[in-house]
């Protein structure tokens, strides 16, 4: 079975160790870096399978860290979990926002982060099966998961990488009602802060860039959301 490798990124050395130790004894590979210029170098060197990022770096901060590893496309889907002190968790939301999948105050409970690393873990395989399906298409609407690119009536849809997980995820199991949490690990983070409005927020986003077509995304009140089931052309 292979083990996963996880990049741990924080300038306390002793955290690191306690970390590093915890993810090797789940059978986890474990690099460690203690700045963000360090940190891009190994991730775009050897690609992990998460990332953890601490907000406040020497050098460049986890906010732009975050910034530079969805811009690259190497790196762009990695799940990434961001560290951050009580007092900077506007700037975590801020990080989730530039494409963190989720993120955890400082101090917390060792066990409590490998939990979430090996929840994102899951969601991460559970997106590439998914991404089996090359090209989706549901009316109107095509997303090519090897391009990264959504089209509607043959234009261009801008996406994050938060929407256009949540979109494909949607649109591949049309017809399927999914629960917040279901959307939550195939698409954002489990164990998200505030979950349901995390959900809603992105959903009423996408319904918005996808303008009247955005009505095939309908609620199911007290469960979730799923995704109308259309022939091509149409919708």
């Amino acid at each position: 079975m292979r083990r996963p490798l996880i990049l741990v990124v924080d300038d306390e050395p002793d955290l690191v160790e306690l970390v590093r130790h915890h993810l090797v004894r789940e059978h986890c590979l474990v690099e460690t870096a203690g700045d963000g210029e360090t940190a891009l170098a190994k991730a775009w060197a050897r690609i992990p399978d998460l990332i953890i990022l601490d907000l406040m770096l020497p050098g460049i901060d986890g906010l732009e860290v975050c910034r530079r590893l969805r811009a690259e496309p190497k790196t762009e889907c990695v799940p990434i979990i961001m560290l951050t002190a009580k007092a900077e968790e506007a700037d975590a939301v801020i990080g989730l926002a530039q494409g963190a999948d989720d993120y955890i105050r400082k101090p917390f409970g060792v066990r409590e982060l490998v939990a979430r690393v090996a929840a994102r873990l899951r969601a991460a395989e559970a997106r590439r099966a998914d991404a089996g399906k090359k090209v989706v298409q549901a009316g109107a609407l095509t997303i090519d998961t090897v391009r990264h690119e959504v089209t509607l009536q043959g234009a261009p849809v801008t996406l994050t990488m938060t929407e256009f997980r949540l979109l494909h995820h949607l649109v591949a199991g049309a017809g399927r009602a999914f629960s917040r949490n279901q959307l939550l690990d195939a698409a954002i983070a489990p164990d998200a802060i505030v979950i349901d409005r995390n959900v809603d927020v992105h959903i009423a986003t996408l319904r918005k860039k996808l303008g009247d077509f955005g009505r095939n995304i309908e609620t199911i009140r007290g469960l979730g959301y799923k995704f109308k089931e259309l022939p091509a052309g149409t919708g």
